[in-house]
Formats: structure tokens, C-alpha cells, sequence
């Protein structure tokens, strides 16, 4: 076995697994390497057996698929190696030939454990995008990914009476999942404008079973009666030791609060979300280009490094179903190549067509779930932009209009925002907003914070080696 080509997969979501299942299937040893206890990523994420969950079942509209990917890795268990609990911090080439992953083990991430191989798959997923507001520091305001990832691994919720407001599709599932975990849906707020939905009608309803399955979503609400309230936004979170209520407003055609038009809410929990940002930092490392935001690749899913494909959300937001076909027909090409043969695309074309409908169809959704155009209006000065170095949108604005700074590098030299623990992963889409400026991903040498006592053994290993 150790004769055959390795290929190292990073992220056990629905690209990771369908990546691995596609190569192994073609005759590549693969390890595949993920940070979770268990596979499947957020986006298959249950409950912990000792939870003892009936029909965990209920908290996922994709389950035949996962058990599909399930099976296919206990079918492929002699060509997949599966390392769980491992923190990838940094991928780089050698100093064998091919690649070297670095990780850290565990949950306290102290002892390192390292990959060698031949070819390099990044299926590193997404994170939500943050937009602050007053209050969002409050315990009780936690994301809407975040009240999601609660219920389907704990199958715990934050509190009795729920807002769920922001942009974008999940906002669908969460609601509903919250509702029928038996959380009191105090409203729905969707700042989208319904309009925008008619005007890429023809582009959506290209994809009917995403119109079915956020239909399926809309007639849960109504059973939970749930309120919904469209082109409105949460203003400010109230409450003292925890969150007791919300400001929601409506917004005008051009995204800016209407005045007389805010109302108070009285809830427990707030789950907020403004959409997804690509998972990029190990592909910078590795000096992957970027298109935008996100990892460029080509029609086989190579990046322009040789040696390295990326699939699923860290090429772009676009779901589990664009996910999984990204990774087969990454899978399917890195075994070719690592086998030294040219892919034939014929392999893999109903998996490219599905990409191709389902890269229209989210590239449509795009500019329908959009934050409202004036969300940095809602920021005051005494907001805390930055948690980690607790730095509020006055002295951002500060660093902006008086110091003359006018990105977001320049505008963390001065303030230190962007420079603790997450490294500008939360603040990051704040802070270029308040500076007016794109949002760029900023290169860091590390994807997460590594021990110093683990970098020195990774030179002794390098220097031995």
C-alpha cells in the first residue's frame, strides 16, 4: 500500500468526504485530517452518542447523503487514514518531496503531529461574517451558525425566546430548527429586500429544488407562527447582565434605518448572522492566488500551486450539494495526476454540471442576501469593533478620518484591531467597512496561534530531516 500515491486531505465536511471517497476510489492512499472528533463537518455535525438522540436525523435535510459518505468511508477504510482532533496550523512544501501538513493535537493543541504527502486537498470550509452593532457583545447575541451548531451537537439551545435576524439563507434553517426544538420565535428579521428576489427570479428558479427546500422552510415558520419581518434589521441589543430584548427598524430602499419606525422585542437569545466567509488562510500560506476573497481554481479545482486542489466553501459559498460535486471532481483529478495520467473531464460531468447550476444559482443569491448599504451607520463610537483587543468603532473612525488611515492594515497598526486571538477573522468585515476600504485577506504565517516550544521542535524535525 505504502507504493501508491498520497494525497493529504484537509476538512472532513462535504467536500473533504466526497474528495476522499472519490480519490480513494481510483486507487490513492489518503489521509484525511480534520480538527472535529468526528467526520462530516458543520454541516453534518450530531450529537455525541452519549446524548442518546433518537432521531438525530431530524436536524438535517441531507441525511441520506451523509450516510452515504459514512459507509463509503468505512468501505475505503484500507486506503483512508482518518486523523481526528488534528489543528492544522501550517502546509508547506518538504523537506521531503511533496508536502508536509503540521498540526496540533487535542483540545489543548500542545503536541504536534505532522503528514508527509505527495498532493495537498484544502477543504477547509467557511466562517460566518460578524457585523457589530451596539449590544452584539452581550451574553445571549451568538451567531447564527453558532445557535445551529449548539442544537444539532449538544441539541441545546440558549435560551426560551429567540430573534433571529441578519441576511441569508441560514437564517431558513435556524429559525426553523430553533422553533421545532421548542424556542419561542419572537420574530424572524431579514433585512433582503423581497423585491430583489423577483428581479433574479428567473436565475433562482433555474435550481427548483433549492426553491422547494426554502419553501419547505417558510411553511415551518408558518406552522410555528413564526413573525417575519422583511427589509428590517436589528439596531441594538438590550440588557444588563444578559440580553433581555432587541431594536429591530425598518430599512428604506437604499438600506438606511427609517426613522420612527424601531420597535422593542423582549427575548433570551439573539442569533445573528450575515453570511459566510471562505476559510483561506492555509491556501495564502501556501501562496495560493485569491479571487477576491476566496481560492481561485480552474476546472479540475487546482489552484495555481502545483500540487494542491481546494473544493467546497473555501472557493467560494455555495452550500453542501455545490460542495460535495467540488470535491468529487477534486478527488477524481488529483488521482489522475497522482497517477501521472491526463483526467479525462468526461469522469466527471454530471458532477460538473451540478457545479456549474449551482454556482449560477448562489451567485444570484449573492446579491439578493446582501447587508443593508449603511450597516456602519449602526455602529456607534462606544461600540467594541474589535473583542480581542477591545477597540470601539470611535477609535476606528478615529484612526480613519483624523490619522488618515485608509485600510485595514493601516487602521490595526494604530489601533491594534485585527491583532488578537482571532487575527481579524471577527472584526475583519467591520473594520474594512468602517475604513471604507474591500475586504482583503490579510497573509498570516500561521493559520491559529501554534506554542513557541512546538515551532522549535518543528525545526529540529526540519533540520534532522
Amino acid at each position: 500500500m505504502t507504493d501508491r500515491p498520497h494525497l493529504a486531505v484537509i476538512g472532513a465536511g462535504p467536500a473533504g468526504l466526497a474528495a476522499t471517497l472519490a480519490a480513494a476510489a481510483h486507487g490513492v492512499r489518503v489521509t484525511l485530517i480534520d480538527a472535529a472528533p468526528e467526520a462530516g463537518g458543520q454541516f453534518y455535525r450530531r450529537p455525541a452518542a452519549a446524548l442518546g438522540a433518537r432521531r438525530p436525523e431530524a436536524l438535517h435535510h441531507q441525511w441520506r447523503t451523509w450516510e452515504r459518505l459514512r459507509d463509503g468511508l468505512r468501505d475505503h477504510a484500507d486506503s483512508v487514514r482518518h486523523l481526528t482532533d488534528h489543528h492544522v496550523w501550517l502546509v508547506e512544501r518538504g523537506p521531503r518531496a511533496g508536502f508536509t501538513v503540521r498540526a496540533l493535537l487535542g483540545p489543548e493543541q500542545t503536541e504536534p503531529a505532522e503528514v508527509y504527502a505527495d498532493a495537498v486537498l484544502l477543504a477547509t470550509g467557511g466562517y460566518e461574517k460578524v457585523l457589530p452593532f451596539p449590544g452584539w457583545t452581550l451574553p445571549g447575541v451568538i451567531t447564527a451558525g453558532g445557535a445551529q451548531a449548539m442544537l444539532k451537537g449538544s441539541l441545546a439551545v440558549s435560551g426560551r425566546t429567540a430573534v433571529v435576524a441578519g441576511t441569508g439563507p441560514l437564517l431558513l434553517p435556524v429559525a426553523t430548527g430553533l422553533a421545532a426544538a421548542g424556542v419561542e420565535i419572537a420574530a424572524l428579521v431579514e433585512s433582503a429586500d423581497p423585491l430583489a428576489f423577483v428581479r433574479r427570479s428567473r436565475a433562482l428558479l433555474a435550481e427548483p429544488a433549492k426553491v422547494v427546500e426554502g419553501a419547505g422552510y417558510a411553511a415551518q415558520l408558518l406552522r410555528h407562527r413564526v413573525p417575519a419581518l422583511a427589509r428590517h434589521a436589528v439596531v441594538e441589543a438590550h440588557g444588563t447582565e444578559r440580553l433581555e430584548a432587541v431594536t429591530v427598524a425598518a430599512l428604506d430602499r437604499a438600506g438606511r434605518v427609517r426613522p420612527g419606525t424601531g420597535r422593542r422585542i423582549p427575548c433570551d437569545t439573539l442569533a445573528v448572522g450575515h453570511g459566510m466567509l471562505p476559510h483561506t488562510d492555509l491556501a495564502e500560506t501556501l501562496g495560493c492566488r485569491l479571487d477576491g476573497v476566496a481560492v481561485h481554481v480552474d476546472a479540475e479545482q487546482r489552484t495555481d500551486v502545483p500540487g494542491v486542489w481546494a473544493a467546497g466553501e473555501t472557493t467560494g459559498i455555495g452550500g453542501a450539494a455545490l460542495s460535495l460535486a467540488e470535491g468529487h471532481i477534486a478527488g477524481r483529478s488529483a488521482a489522475a495526476r497522482l497517477h501521472g495520467t491526463a483526467p479525462d473531464p468526461r469522469a466527471w460531468a454530471a458532477a460538473a454540471r451540478t457545479r456549474t447550476r449551482l454556482r449560477a444559482f448562489f451567485a444570484a443569491l449573492d446579491g439578493v442576501y446582501v447587508p443593508p448599504a449603511h450597516w456602519t451607520s449602526l455602529i456607534t463610537d462606544d461600540t467594541v469593533v474589535c473583542r480581542c483587543e477591545e477597540v470601539t468603532g470611535g477609535a476606528v473612525r478615529e484612526a480613519v478620518e483624523e490619522l488618515g488611515a485608509g485600510d485595514a492594515r493601516t487602521v490595526k497598526l494604530l489601533t491594534r484591531a485585527g491583532m488578537g486571538w482571532c487575527q481579524g477573522r471577527v472584526c475583519g468585515p467591520a473594520v474594512a467597512g468602517l475604513a471604507g476600504c474591500a475586504l482583503t485577506p490579510s497573509r498570516r504565517p500561521f493559520a491559529r496561534p501554534v506554542p513557541l516550544g512546538v515551532l522549535a521542535r518543528s525545526e529540529e524535525a526540519d533540520a534532522d530531516a
